[in-house]
């Protein structure tokens, strides 16, 4: 029987989300056949909290799912018990990265990781509390129909039992190592309103997580895809691609990964930067990784709170910090694009750590004269938008120096976590 961790992360109030994610896992063992392990991680307030815990307590019976409901408490209590078996350096360091005081989507998907191998899942299917699924003639449309069949086996059995292929047959001997899809509604991004204040202030800005030297035109192409998921077409029907799966295709709200990759390489540990969670995606495309793209697209909303005078100016922090990450990502990006499978993939076939630790660390020279131009350029920008855009502008000048060291930091931190990680595999396993 397949084991498998469909998790859901959240800072936010979700007992809708909660309920509408124990169907899937319902679904996932009636249609699959799988032991589902439905693993909320859980970083609200008391009060919400308590409010998961009674919609967790109301969820009916269902036949090989078990749910495990951790607020931050027991989960650092699971993570220093591993850090202290991995036998790791640094532990309180350790700790703070993979449980820091601030956000991080890299790193509560980590702790995921880390449970599932706990677990002993195979596989690890995400989800988000600001999304839901679609419905289709009065039923849920979930992602787990076309992540289930394939993941871990190999790339020419899914090929032979007839699902549509655009991948190379040189690939077709590797695992099918993710499966994924993104999303309609809302942008991903909560730059909905510079759009619609000012066309060429969104251009300007959004532009600026392109690598430094794009040309014009592959910048506006860039700002036309980026953020925008799959549109707002309704799901109709199902249609799935065995393919290399291009990572501005697929959202990490509805994403699933085979322990192969995550097991080897976490995500990047950073706090308040959107984007973060993203890596494995590029990981697994450049690695020449084969993987399962398909329709089953979840549907996104933003919360109220992000609304709010405060939610505005931590989540423009955060888009912020994602700009200034770019400078040593794109490096990294263009390091495992160049290795491919060769440089990339051991004789198993399985990524090799110390590779992408090299390409972390040599990124960190890179000279931060790019990142003080992106922050000279968003200064000018969401000053031309004037009000609580400009009053972030101001704010933001007092913070520079800091913003441009935490975005190094990040990816010394991320090298770090990575040269770890295979000890707090092995030590969650146990």
């Amino acid at each position: 029987m397949n084991r498998i961790c469909l998790c859901l992360p959240t800072n936010r109030a979700c007992p809708a989300t909660i309920t509408a994610i124990h169907r899937e896992a319902a679904y996932a063992a009636d249609r699959f056949g799988a032991d589902v392990q439905l693993l909320v991680l859980d970083s609200c307030d008391d009060r919400t909290r308590a409010e998961h815990a009674r919609a967790v307590a109301a969820l009916p019976p269902a036949a090989q799912v078990t749910v495990h409901h951790l607020g931050e408490a027991p989960q650092r209590d699971f993570l220093r018990r591993v850090i202290r078996r991995a036998g790791v350096p640094d532990p309180d360091r350790m700790l703070g990265l993979l449980l820091p005081p601030g956000v991080s989507y890299g790193s509560c998907t980590d702790r995921a990781f880390l449970l599932a191998a706990a677990l002993g899942c195979d596989s690890v299917h995400r989800r988000d509390s600001d999304s839901t699924y679609q419905h289709l003639h009065g039923e849920p449309v979930f992602p787990v129909h076309h992540e289930l069949p394939w993941l871990g086996r190999p790339a020419a059995e899914a090929r032979a039992a007839g699902i549509p292929t655009a991948l190379d047959p040189a690939h077709a001997r590797r695992p099918v190592s993710m499966a994924g899809a993104s999303f309609i509604g809302e942008l991903s991004v909560d730059v909905a309103e510079m759009r619609h204040l000012d066309e060429g202030v969104y251009h300007d800005v959004v532009g600026l997580w392109a690598p430094a030297g794009a040309s014009s035109q592959q910048r506006r192409e860039l700002v036309e895809e980026s953020f925008t998921g799959a549109g707002t077409t309704p799901f109709t029907g199902d249609r799935s691609t065995l393919t290399l799966v291009d990572p501005m295709r697929v959202d990490m709200c509805n994403i699933a990964f085979h322990r192969d990759v995550y097991e080897r390489i976490p995500l990047p540990p950073a706090t308040d930067t959107i984007g973060s969670d993203y890596f494995l995606i590029h990981l697994v495309h450049d690695a020449t990784l084969p993987g399962i793209r398909h329709n089953r697209h979840i549907e996104n909303f933003h919360t109220p709170e992000r609304r709010t005078d405060t939610g505005f100016l931590a989540y423009q922090t955060r888009f912020v910090k994602f700009l200034l990450s770019m400078l040593y990502f794109h490096h990294v990006y263009d390091r495992m694009a160049a290795e491919g499978a060769a440089g990339l993939l051991d004789e198993r076939q399985h990524v090799r750590a110390d590779r992408i630790a090299a390409f972390l660390r040599d990124s960190t020279w890179q000279d931060p004269a790019e990142n003080v131009w992106r922050l000279d350029r968003v200064d000018t920008a969401y000053r031309k938008l004037g009000g609580r855009w400009e009053r972030f502008a101001e704010q933001l000048g007092g913070r520079r120096e800091r913003l441009l060291a935490e975005a190094r930091q990040d990816v010394e931190d991320f090298a770090d976590l990575t040269d770890a990680w295979p000890a707090l595999v092995e030590a969650a396993r146990r």
